[in-house]
């Protein structure tokens, strides 16, 4: 009988640490209307507070995967998840808005980083050889599982109790996860005296024992990268990205629906849907990004999320649950699935050793235009007190990214493979 591979421990320790990132990330469109109410803060200054968070843990990407490298992964999912703890700890106390910019802004967000940056690409590139793409399809779902599971139970808590019963047990689930991480994970498959899964004879993990200083090796690549022109495609599609899925449903589609008469909870419940179709739609992703080219991937998700964010305002000026119905399952297939082929792409034109740290770089740029969509959407809603105009542009924004992918040379990703065994 075959050994069970320590991979796969690897593999679920990484899922559900994500899966709590990610809640406490995505749990703020459940949180805007009762800060709003209990607190008597404006919109755009609670929308300004989780844009601050998105950006800061997007910037924080690269630094994380290079001080990974140096102080090693356990050691970080440790000092990552014990830094969400206080910040979610701290909202309970809380009663000024600068207070929130703090503690959700700053703290979360740094808290947040190396979960929802860089985590799964390093399992994925670290752990396994084969497999490597489902890997990773499976990590990136995992933000997705968060909502899918938690998100209608947290507004039915705020509904029924209040935010602070929800924001309890959040920090309850983050305790459990970090006694796990304590108890089971590992640095490297060399550490669990394995190979990566898959593997022949050699990690592909690196052997240096030299100690490089993150914030000078994570500048060095970004130096590198920038001199690459699919560096810049890449990162200005994920720009976009970012914009469109964290920054804009993220943060603001719940309120966006509670403003057309639906419930709460019925909103909650679409994002958990989503997150239903999201699973399924990125796991297939990476197992497709293992076959097919990267480059057209992308092409259809930009593209067709960008149809979905245009029919959204129509769906809800109808206020037509079927019509939203379509939207959550359409939308979903597709939330994250750009993560895996740009990740391949990343890897296959700077190489294993680099590219961890350059899609750090590209998930900083996602994290802006998440940040920009956060706060930008919630001034467009004073402004015109509809959100209808930023989900518009946001889906102009993703034909524009379809055409960013597409440009790149396929050539380019052949003859700059260093280690073509790798991308296979």
């Amino acid at each position: 009988m075959r050994r069970f591979h320590y991979s796969w421990v690897i593999l679920l320790i990484a899922f559900l640490s994500i899966i709590i990132a990610g809640i406490v990330r995505s749990s703020s469109g459940v949180f805007i209307v009762p800060f709003e109410t209990e607190f008597g803060w404006e919109r755009s200054t609670v929308s300004f507070a989780f844009a601050i968070s998105l950006l800061l843990y997007g910037i924080s990407g690269p630094f994380m995967a290079a001080l990974i490298e140096v102080i090693g992964l356990k050691k970080m999912m440790i000092l990552a998840m014990t830094t969400l703890m206080f910040g979610v700890f701290l909202t309970f106390f809380m009663v000024n808005s600068w207070q929130l910019i703090l503690i959700w802004g700053i703290i979360i967000g740094l808290g947040s980083g190396v979960f929802l940056t860089v985590l799964s690409s390093y399992v994925a590139n670290r752990w396994f050889e084969k497999r490597r793409g489902l890997a990773l399809g499976i990590l990136t779902a995992s933000t997705a599982t968060g909502q899918l599971i938690l998100l209608p139970i947290l507004a039915i808590i705020v509904e029924s109790h209040s935010w602070k019963w929800a924001m309890g047990l959040i920090f309850i689930l983050s305790f459990i996860m970090l006694m796990i991480i304590l108890l089971f994970m590992k640095n490297s498959p060399k550490e669990a005296g394995v190979l990566p899964y898959g593997g022949v004879e050699k990690s592909y993990e690196s052997e240096v024992d030299e100690k490089i200083n993150p914030i000078t090796s994570a500048f060095q690549t970004l130096f590198e990268a920038v001199k690459v022109k699919e560096f810049w495609l890449l990162s200005g599609s994920f720009f976009i990205c970012g914009l469109s899925t964290n920054g804009l449903i993220g943060t603001h589609f719940i309120s966006y629906c509670i403003g057309f008469g639906f419930a709460a909870v019925t909103a909650a419940s679409m994002l958990s849907l989503m997150g239903v179709f999201d699973l399924i739609g990125t796991t297939l992703s990476g197992w497709l990004s293992d076959r097919f080219d990267n480059r057209w991937l992308l092409f259809w998700y930009y593209s067709l999320r960008g149809a979905s964010l245009v029919f959204l305002p129509f769906a809800l000026t109808e206020g037509s649950m079927t019509l939203l119905l379509i939207f959550s399952v359409f939308y979903g297939l597709d939330w994250i699935a750009t993560v895996p082929p740009t990740v391949n792409i990343s890897r296959q034109i700077f190489g294993i050793d680099k590219s961890v740290v350059v899609y750090g770089w590209i998930f900083a740029a996602h994290q802006l235009g998440s940040a920009v969509a956060a706060s930008g959407a919630g001034i467009l809603y004073n402004i015109f007190n509809s959100y209808s105009w930023a989900f518009a542009l946001a889906g102009m924004f993703c034909l524009l990214a379809s055409l960013f992918v597409i440009v790149i040379k396929k050539q380019t990703l052949e003859i700059e493979v260093n280690q073509p065994n790798i991308a296979k």
